[in-house]
């Protein structure tokens, strides 16, 4: 972990700087030129509200400033079930890494997340719009295998990875 940097369970009164947090990485996803991804204002406060209630919200602080946020949700996954491709196994319990957003000035967040996920679960996935050549160099670059091709609720193709430790 990054020094200063702590990773918690978010709490509904941060819920205003979570929001600032997506907004901010909204803006470096078009600025990257990912402009099909996180549209019609998703992840909603409502979604990340979910999250908290669930135990799935977390948030990363640096030196106290909420610099990330994140959603660490537990097996099955049910757009999961349908895969082009195949998963590395199907073995359960299997964590699920969703929402993944942060600052543009703040390094080395991917790099955190995952280490924090991977001392609490070995079989991690996450999956990622083709346009969003950040997450993807990212994911790839922390071991993560690619497996095919999964199908969200609405039809939306999205990427599918798996990591297991």
């Amino acid at each position: 972990m990054t020094a200063g940097r702590e990773i918690a369970l978010a709490r509904e009164g941060q819920l205003e700087a979570i929001a600032r947090v997506m907004t901010a990485a909204r803006a470096i996803m078009r600025a990257d030129g990912n402009h099909r991804q996180w549209v019609g204002g998703y992840p909603s406060r409502e979604a990340i509200l979910r999250d908290i209630a669930a135990d799935a919200g977390y948030v990363v602080t640096d030196e106290g400033e909420v610099v990330a946020y994140f959603a660490f949700v537990p097996s099955p996954e049910p757009t999961y079930d349908r895969i082009d491709g195949a998963w590395l196994d199907d073995e359960r319990p299997y964590h699920v890494i969703h929402r993944l957003g942060s600052y543009a000035h703040v390094h080395g967040i991917f790099a955190d997340v995952i280490d924090y996920c991977a001392t609490r679960e070995r079989n991690l996935r996450i999956v990622t719009h083709s346009d969003n050549s950040i997450m993807r160099h990212n994911i790839e670059r922390h071991g993560f295998t690619y497996c095919g091709v999964i199908y969200l609720a609405d039809g939306s193709p999205r990427l599918a990875y798996q990591r297991l430790d």
